[in-house]
Formats: structure tokens, sequence, C-alpha cells
């Protein structure tokens, strides 16, 4: 065992356990520390023993093990504990040392770090890690910001514990500051409205069609082997197939329809209101986990509340509709992902952070979990215009939404007629039909907003006018006298 460790870990819950023994295996002596040491010591005798780690039982002893510049990555919950995390063992860094945050903090939170921490003389890197615990042992999507400098330094172990796709690891220096945390913000993002759109997808085929836990399985598996290959769509598959051994039922028919929700989805909601960008699929998926909270009063609303009574179709109804539905996804997460590129770009313009899009996609094509076949079409739309303003513009894409609308619109009017619930999949067509409006009626919204509150607006017919102020209730008086 190495006198020095080449990286230090603080926080051994799932995600940092699993990330260091990624470490160590691509070489790399990693020194260990928990705040319950007793972690720590469990660790070391347990997946860690005969493997290249140092448990250490107090913060001194933990960054003394460490070579210099150090190098060490925070794996705790975000928020107050990572502040008091670092205030906990800083005293005994020295100039030059790199923290590394790997855990899903507000990118606000890493601008101001970054900020504080190279004052008082050290090097901070926010680095979104994607993929779930077996993402963090086998290859995660590494998504880092912060000092590039200190980037450069960790390179070589990002790179080496990354995801490897066919154009190279899945990980890549996203910009300054809190650029890294951003990206990874709007990635969880994009990932609420996709998993709301297969849940949407897959309450249509039980209700409309009256297809089993176990059918549904194997049509996702299906589809899996085409357009719609992706990671999620692959373990809704396999969720689908597993029986209770209790009770003989799928497991999946046992669970409570209550969605939980960390942040990230709310917070990526929060920056597209804060920038003025449109994410109507992401605040839809949002908006469905608030609503599912919502148990026990949708118990009382649903013996009080009427509406259409879902009815099992048959026939060319139902293989139509069974027809319509991939296409209906497929493009609904094509607007998902729209969605969340046009926010990126809009944080990184606002914030100056130069990321590179095409990269975004590449590195997202491996590791997390979004990863998808979509994604290299993606990327291949940014590296061949890296300032397309909308994935629907892009000639590829769009080509794809207009030939997949018919299918599209018949599998939510459907849904919408049988009295289903698709606020993804519906949001995610208004966002389509209203990118391609060229008039939209907000005209009207500006007239009232200018009636009752003198905002002003502008004039089709006098583009060089500026904005005017219409004294309205004198224009209707005058009509009045004629």
């Amino acid at each position: 065992m190495a006198d020095k460790a080449q990286v230090g870990l603080i926080g051994l819950g799932v995600m940092g356990e699993n990330l260091i023994l990624n470490i160590e295996r691509n070489g790399y002596t990693v020194a260990v520390y928990n705040r319950t040491t007793a972690k720590v010591d469990e660790f070391i005798a347990g997946r860690g023993k005969g493997k290249k780690f140092i448990g250490c039982d107090d913060p001194k002893t933990f960054i003394e093990s460490i070579e210099r510049p150090r190098k060490i990555v925070l794996l705790v919950k975000a928020g107050e504990a990572v502040d008091a995390t670092i205030n906990g063992f800083k005293q005994y860094l020295d100039k030059g040392d790199i923290i590394i945050d790997g855990g899903n903090s507000h990118f606000t939170d890493t601008m101001r770090r970054e900020k504080q921490y190279a004052e008082e003389g050290f090097k901070f890197i926010g680095s979104g890690v994607s993929g779930g615990e077996e993402g963090a042992l086998w290859g995660p999507s590494l998504m880092p910001g912060g000092d590039k400098e200190a980037y450069n330094e960790i390179k070589p172990i990002w790179e080496a514990i990354a995801a490897k796709v066919n154009d190279g690891p899945c990980v890549t220096y996203l910009g300054p500051n809190g650029a890294g945390h951003y990206v990874k913000m709007v990635h969880n993002g994009i990932e609420y409205g996709d998993m709301q759109l297969i849940a949407e997808v897959y309450d249509i085929l039980r209700k409309a069609l009256g297809m089993s836990a176990s059918q549904i399985a194997d049509l996702f598996e299906e589809w899996n082997k085409g357009i719609l290959d992706s990671y999620l769509i692959e373990i809704t598959s396999k969720v689908l197939s597993v029986i209770d051994p209790e009770t003989g039922k799928p497991l999946v028919d046992l669970i409570k329809d209550k969605a939980g929700q960390k942040g990230t989805g709310k917070w990526t909601s929060q920056s597209a209101l804060d920038l003025g960008i449109a994410i109507p699929t992401i605040d839809a998926a949002l908006t469905a986990r608030m609503l599912s909270a919502l148990k026990d009063e949708r118990m009382v609303a649903a013996k009080k509340l009427s509406g259409p009574q879902a009815t099992v179709l048959t026939g060319d109804a139902a293989k139509r509709l069974k027809d319509s539905l991939q296409d209906a996804l497929y493009a609904s997460k094509v607007c998902s992902y729209a969605q969340g590129m046009a926010l990126i770009k809009a944080g990184s313009d606002f914030y100056k952070w130069d990321v590179n899009l095409s990269e975004c996609a590449r590195i997202w094509k491996g590791g997390c979990i979004i990863r998808a076949a979509l994604l290299e079409k993606i990327r291949a739309a940014f590296a061949r215009q890296n300032d397309v303003p909308n994935l629907l513009v892009d000639p590829d894409f769009a080509a794809f939404m207009v030939k997949a609308q018919d299918n599209w619109r018949y599998a939510i009017s459907t849904a919408t007629n049988q009295g289903i619930a698709i606020p993804a999949l519906s949001a995610s067509l208004s966002y389509y039909d209203a990118y391609r409006c060229e008039h939209l009626p907000q005209n009207l919204t500006q007239a009232q907003r200018d009636f009752f509150g003198a905002h002003t607006y502008e004039r089709v017919d006098k583009p060089d006018a500026g904005f005017v102020h219409t004294e309205w209730n004198q224009l209707i008086k005058e009509k009045a006298k004629k």
C-alpha cells in the first residue's frame, strides 16, 4: 500500500462507496473519511478489504494522508452540510489543494464557494455525478465545472472513472464556477420530464388498452430496440416484469402512486423562470409529482368529480393507439431534451460559462440516467450548428417531428377523451405547436396589459415606433359617440 493516497473522499454513502471503489479499481490509492467513523471501519473491513484504501478517523489524519496538491472529493448532502464539512477540515489544507463537490449542490452555492475558496488559496470544483450507484461504481457521466487548472489536475482521474462511449470518456470541462452543477441540475430536469412521459404512456397502455404489467414490459423491451433505445426505457421494461414473491402480483401494481423528489427538478424550473425560458414538459413533470403527493385528496376527489371513464379499446382503434404511442413518446422526449438544452444555453450565456452543448450531449451518452440513442443525434445537431436556437428546428429533428405529429396528436386526443391525465405529453405537443406558430394570441395579452396597467406594446405595422401606449377608454368613448 502506498504511503500516501492520490485522492481523498469524504462521505461514505452509497454513491461515495461506489465512486471510490471505481477510483481504486483504476489504479489510485484513496483516503477515506466519514463523519460517523464506524462507517470507515466497516468499509475498510468489508467492501474495501485488501484494496488500496487508507481509513482515517479524524480530519487532520485524513488530510495528512493525501499527496499534495490534495484532491478531496465530497459526497455529502447538498446545502449546509457541504459548508460544515469543508469548514471542519479546511484548517489542515495547504494553498493549491483541490476540493471537489460531487453532490447535487445548487449551482449558486457552487459559485459562492468557488469564489470564497479561491480567495483563501484553494481550488474548487463542482462536479455533477450521474448514473446512480451502478454508474458510480462502473462508470458515471461526470459534469465538472470550476477552476480550470484544478480540472486539468483531476482530469486523468475523472477520465479514468467515467463511462466510455465510442467517442471517448463521458466527462468534459463545462466551464467556470457553477457550470458543472448547473448542467447536472438541468440533466435532472430532463430526467424528470423523461420519466413522467414514460409513466403517462404506461398509464395509457394500462387503461386504454387494458395491458398487464408483463405485456407492457414486453412492449417496452421491443421499443428499446428502436428509436426509443435508452436506459430509462430499458429499466422500465425490467421494473414492469418483476413479480412480488409474497403476493405473486406485479410488484409495480403494489407501489403507492405517490412520487418523491429531491429538489433538482424544482431548481430547474426556478432557473427557467428566472431566465425566461419555456420548459413546459419539465414543469409538467414536476407538477405531476406534486399532484401525486396529494394521494388522500385524490381518493376523496375520485368519488366527487366525474369525468370520462377509460374504456379498453379493441380492434383497429387499439392497434392504431398502440402504434401511435411510440412516435408520441419519442416526439415528446425530443421536446424535453430541447427545452433542457435551451435552458443550458441561456444559463451559459447569462453566467458567461461558454458551455459546449454538443459536448453536453456527448457525455450523457453513457453512464447517466438519461443516456439514450437520441443523444447522438443531439450531439450531431449541435456539432453541425452550435448556435441552433432550438433542437426542433434542426433539420433532422424537424423532419421527424413533422412526420410524427399525426400519431402524436392521435395518442394525446385519445388519452384526453378517455380522461387519462397526460400533463407532460400534452405540454410537449403544446410546446411544439406554440414554437412553430407564427402568430400567438399574446397580442391580446399585451392589449390587456396596456389597458389596465399602461404597460405598452409594439405595433406590427410600425416596427420603428418602439413601445407605445393607447388610451383604450378614450377610444371606446369616441366609438360610442359615433
